[in-house]
């Protein structure tokens, strides 16, 4: 992977990412603005929080298949306070996340990653699940805060995934102390050559495969004091057509310098061939078995998001539909994601949504660092209302915002006509996050876009409800009521 690291300042996890920017606004940071208001530790309750995160998908009656090594036995976590974590932490989880208790993916995965002997884990749930929580919490969990060294390292496949993890690592961890810093593809103004970069001393690292393996190789990344490791979006880190090479390399660097590690594998996704990888390379790398949790593939859809099919004559009707229909209602509705299979597309339909007067943005992997995250923070503080996006941000982008996906082109595997039942499932899991109403629509404009249609119902055991008229606004408009949109 063809990227340089940047020298991130080293910050407590005390505010949100990028405090600089919101400095300049306020000529304070999100710490010192709280400062005054804190609670005190030994009289915090859950009513003080008054406010309940309601930013989870938690159907009560979601099937986990939870599969343990060994003799171990975990008891379900009813409560946080039954996971033995630190005032600061339980505070972090009430006040700062708006918390009330577990959810149902909380309440198994996290009794498995922090009870000792810390056994390795592999845990697939749907997305909006707070499966992030999870690996955040076990990372802060297991710091020494009086060891200034890197003891938790997260690896994500994108920039945008490594930055939206530490902004949850800043909420969540903001009274603890704990220090952290991204490792991440440098914006052109900051980079710093790796021999001139001093050693990170910050305890938690969240970055990207490549720049994580050229820290290490650089020996600018310690990990003789690392406890746990964790792999955002697995399926991804460790699929042939992923980042497998730079995973099993750091895997293998990490196991020779801390052999007991605990690594965590989290993804909305794991196919039946990375499964097998998983299972050989945790064994083989690792030497030992794993805890597993499973949530059923039927299951995998989310409830609250509706799912659309309409069938286009030709390309200038996708065109037509987004401009007529897509975008007249989604204005209405919240923010809208239109994803695109090449950054061809994302260009020809740029200009012509451009041309016909409307204002998107387009993000895709060609674009210089520092555009991608001015792009995304533009639309994450809803001043643009519509992106159009390849496939670089269908893993687990967060924007509460987003009510409606545009699959304009379907996702099918590289070099085949094989449908990616992985990147659909993640894409549908923009729209509606955190169980909010949502809508996705598949706009399908040749036989074989019908029959990837086809295989991704059978596949997810689902029907998806087609539009008879693509024409027909009043068709659309039905749609969206019954998403609950309008």
């Amino acid at each position: 992977m063809a990227d340089a690291a940047e020298k991130a300042p080293e910050s407590k996890v005390t505010g949100s990412w990028a405090d600089e920017a919101d400095a300049e606004e306020e000529n304070k940071s999100p710490a010192e603005a709280t400062t005054s208001e804190e609670v005190a530790l030994d009289s915090l309750t859950i009513e003080e929080t008054r406010k309940i995160n309601k930013e989870v998908s938690d159907p009560d009656d979601i099937s986990i298949e939870a599969v343990t090594s060994g003799d171990a036995i975990y008891e379900s976590a009813k409560k946080f306070e039954d996971l033995n974590l630190s005032p600061e932490l339980l505070k972090g989880l009430y006040v700062e996340m708006k918390f009330e208790k577990p959810s149902k993916i909380q309440a198994i995965s996290l009794p498995m990653i922090l009870t000792p002997p810390f056994k390795n884990l592999v845990a697939q749930a749907h997305n909006g699940s707070g499966k992030t929580t999870c690996f955040v919490l076990g990372m802060l969990s297991r710091i020494d805060t009086k060891l200034t060294a890197p003891q938790a390292l997260c690896i994500c496949p994108t920039r945008e995934l490594a930055i939206q993890n530490m902004e949850v690592l800043l909420k969540m961890g903001k009274f603890t102390g704990i220090t952290s810093e991204l490792a991440i593809p440098a914006e052109t103004a900051n980079y710093i050559p790796m021999n001139k970069r001093a050693p990170i001393t910050a305890q938690v690292v969240i970055g990207t495969p490549g720049t994580i393996s050229k820290l290490i190789t650089a020996k600018k990344l310690s990990l003789s004091f690392l406890k746990i490791l964790v792999f955002d979006e697995a399926d991804h880190m460790l699929a042939e057509s992923g980042f497998r090479d730079d995973s099993r390399k750091i895997m293998k660097f990490i196991v020779r310098s801390s052999p007991d590690c605990q690594v965590l594998l989290f993804s909305a996704t794991f196919s039946d061939a990375v499964r097998v990888f998983v299972d050989q390379t945790i064994k083989e790398i690792f030497n030992r078995d794993y805890n597993q949790m499973f949530v059923k593939k039927e299951e995998l859809s989310l409830a609250s998001v509706k799912q659309y099919k309409v069938n286009c004559p030709d390309e200038l009707a996708k065109v037509m539909i987004v401009k007529d229909k897509i975008l007249e209602f989604g204005d209405k509705v919240g923010q809208t994601i239109i994803f695109v299979k090449t950054r061809n597309s994302a260009a020809m339909l740029h200009k012509s949504l451009v041309g016909f007067g409307y204002e998107v943005t387009t993000i895709q992997g060609a674009l210089k660092q520092e555009e991608r995250d001015q792009i995304i923070k533009e639309f994450r503080e809803g001043l643009t209302s519509v992106l159009i996006s390849t496939d670089v941000l269908a893993r687990g982008f967060d924007q509460s915002q987003v009510n409606l996906v545009v699959n304009y082109d379907l996702p099918v595997e590289y070099h085949t006509s094989e449908p990616d039942y992985e990147v659909y499932l993640h894409r549908v899991g923009r729209a509606g996050r955190f169980g909010r109403k949502g809508a996705v629509f598949n706009l399908l404009c040749s036989d074989m876009d019908r029959l990837v249609m086809a295989k991704i119902e059978r596949y997810f055991n689902c029907e998806i409800a087609e539009l008879a008229n693509w024409q027909s606004e009043e068709e659309f408009k039905d749609a969206l009521k019954k998403a609950g949109l309008l």
